[in-house]
């Protein structure tokens, strides 16, 4: 008969499997809306705003740029509410924890499927609240399942990243409803599917999470979930007395009793160098990421001189490379992890170490984006293969990156609104990318060249931020070097 250890072990990996499918499967399939805007398009949504235009030589043709711009605005306030609301949900997590935000989760999760499910093009207007609860469940899937790295030990930061690789490729839910659509299966059956698999997740939540957090480090015997025995779940007295942060000010030694450094409070973590920076960081990349999945639909139009076919082919292709976001990600975190299993210096603190490995992540994450948007500038269509490449490599490090540091550089009792409020401002940030797109279309007669040139010079900023953990690392260093050398001495 099994031990209660033996049956924790395999709930661990079940919980990291199911999470993974969980990501992969459903949190981020908003970001796969190329792929559903040719459905839609093919449904006659928004073709009402398709007019006859007098072209050249008198002939007339069918200008489509205000149903582009309508989609274009669909995405723009699913993008924004997918990231604003994080700030709320950050807060419903670290207060509630993790059944309560994962409920409320699938709520908004199965509302918008249903809502895209019940749509027609009569209603087209209908996918503008429909999207946004999809976007908004799913990143709560992302934020609840985060802490499962918790229970992997050294191997968080590869875990979290692998999570929100996960998030990235489940854009490529949207090709598969494309592919299934050309089949003959119906919009409609599609998301009445995503929408039962509800029960999926409420399995996971009552079965394989716990009901309120996974601390880390992670106590002795620590279980969740449904198991055997009296200790159903860790107590919040426990967790504490174990090293769990949330809700400490302070942590007591289990040995000696002697009180260590105090976390910084959230008003200190926000005000900080490194979260400004750190936003800077995430919001000029983010900006350059959505913009570009935000008109990838008309830009390839006007490459392919609006060749169905051809623009088909190119979706395609750019949705079947964001299934590699989940083999891309862990990249990010496997560096983050080796450079921290180098020897520490003398004095040289777990958090300092962290901070140090984090640069090479940052430093390669803001080039990747540097060279994806200097391809996506360049208006040769053979070369978008390489973008969408340079894409889903950069984005995947872009998101797990930004967990990732947000869990090492800061108090892990803050996670959740930290994390929640670098989402919600840079949000705000993206609102650009509409702005951007009405410019294109208006004034520079859809042409997005100039455009994309400024992205690329504004997505530089993202270099001060590793510059500045490195410089903050270097200093550490030289402070250390400074008093073991006085101590030597004396």
């Amino acid at each position: 008969m099994p031990t209660c250890e033996s049956s924790s072990g395999v709930r661990r990996w079940l919980t990291f499997a199911s999470g993974l499918v969980e990501c992969l499967c459903f949190a981020g399939a908003v970001f796969g809306w190329a792929s559903l805007v040719f459905v839609l398009k093919t449904e006659g949504y928004f073709s009402s705003l398709c007019v006859n235009t007098t072209g050249v030589n008198a002939t007339q043709v069918l200008d489509c740029s205000r149903q582009d711009e309508q989609f274009s605005l669909v995405f723009t306030i699913a993008s924004f509410m997918n990231n604003f609301l994080t700030l709320p949900n950050g807060f419903l997590f670290d207060r509630f924890g993790t059944t309560v935000a994962r409920l409320f989760g699938i709520f908004l999760y199965t509302m918008g499927t249903m809502m895209v499910a019940f749509s027609t093009p009569a209603l087209s207007n209908q996918l503008f609240p429909a999207l946004s609860l999809v976007a908004v469940g799913g990143i709560l899937f992302l934020i609840t399942n985060m802490q499962v790295g918790n229970l992997f030990g050294s191997r968080r930061s590869t875990i979290i990243t692998l999570y929100n690789g996960a998030f990235d490729s489940s854009s490529a839910l949207f090709l598969v409803i494309k592919l299934l659509h050309e089949a003959g299966v119906s919009v409609r059956a599609s998301f009445l599917f995503l929408a039962a698999c509800g029960v999926f997740h409420l399995f996971r939540t009552f079965f394989l999470m716990p009901r309120k957090f996974i601390p880390y480090p992670l106590p002795d015997h620590y279980t969740y979930g449904v198991n055997c025995g009296k200790s159903k779940t860790l107590s919040l007295e426990q967790a504490k007395a174990n090293g769990d942060a949330h809700g400490m000010t302070e942590e007591i030694t289990p040995n000696n009793g002697v009180p260590v450094k105090q976390d910084k409070s959230f008003r200190e973590c926000f005000l900080s160098r490194f979260f400004m920076w750190h936003l800077v960081w995430l919001s000029v990349m983010q900006l350059r990421h959505y913009l570009f999945i935000g008109t990838l639909n008309p830009f390839l139009h006007r490459l392919t001189a609006g060749e169905p076919s051809l623009v088909s082919q190119y979706i395609n292709a750019f949705a079947i490379t964001q299934l590699c976001g989940v083999l891309c990600a862990p990249w990010n975190g496997l560096i983050m992890d080796r450079l921290k299993g180098k020897p520490r210096a003398a004095g040289e603190s777990e958090q300092d170490v962290d901070l140090r490995a984090s640069v090479l992540s940052l430093f390669l994450t803001a080039l990747q984006c540097l060279l994806f948007s200097v391809c996506a500038t360049i208006p040769f269509l053979p070369l978008q293969y390489l973008t969408f490449i340079l894409q889903v490599l950069n984005r995947s490090f872009l998101y797990g990156g930004n967990a990732a540091f947000i869990s090492v550089a800061f108090p892990s009792c803050h996670f959740g609104k930290l994390y929640g409020l670098v989402m919600a401002l840079s949000a705000v940030f993206s609102l650009l990318q509409y702005a951007c797109f009405a410019l294109v279309n208006e004034v520079l007669d859809g042409d997005p060249l100039y455009v994309n040139i400024g992205l690329t010079v504004l997505s530089l900023l993202a270099f001060i931020h590793p510059l500045s953990v490195y410089l903050h690392c270097r200093n550490l260093a030289s402070q250390r070097a400074k008093s073991n050398a006085i101590t030597a001495s004396s």
